[in-house]
């Protein structure tokens, strides 16, 4: 049975999209409910790893640990403030909907 996505949220993530998710029951953690506010992209790339979770941040940081071969469960990328917290949740939503945690393997979405 295939593996369903779970999601990551950056510290600089809305904290309503990480609500609006959950009542949607998607599973969702963020930087600052498991005490990496602060972390550097090393060890947040470390901790979704050893989690499995998809990496949704507003950090091109994160692009380019991607681009230098970093394996990750996956990133969905969204420049800061080009879309609103429902159109972000809308979009998760889907992705969730539509590919499982096999298929965002170092996989990169733009939203």
């Amino acid at each position: 049975m295939p593996t369903p996505v779970r999601f990551h949220l950056d510290e600089h993530v809305a904290p309503a999209i990480a609500s609006g998710l959950r009542a949607r029951g998607l599973d969702v953690t963020s930087t600052v409910e498991v005490g990496l506010l602060g972390a550097n992209d090393r060890e947040q790339l470390a901790f979704i790893r050893a989690e499995g979770r998809v990496m949704v941040t507003h950090d091109h940081d994160f692009l380019a640990l991607a681009a230098q071969g970093s394996s990750h469960p996956g990133i969905c990328y969204c420049r800061q403030q080009s879309r609103s917290v429902r159109q972000i949740i809308e979009i998760l939503s889907l992705l969730y909907e539509c590919l499982t945690a096999e298929q965002m393997r170092n996989r990169i979405e733009f939203l």
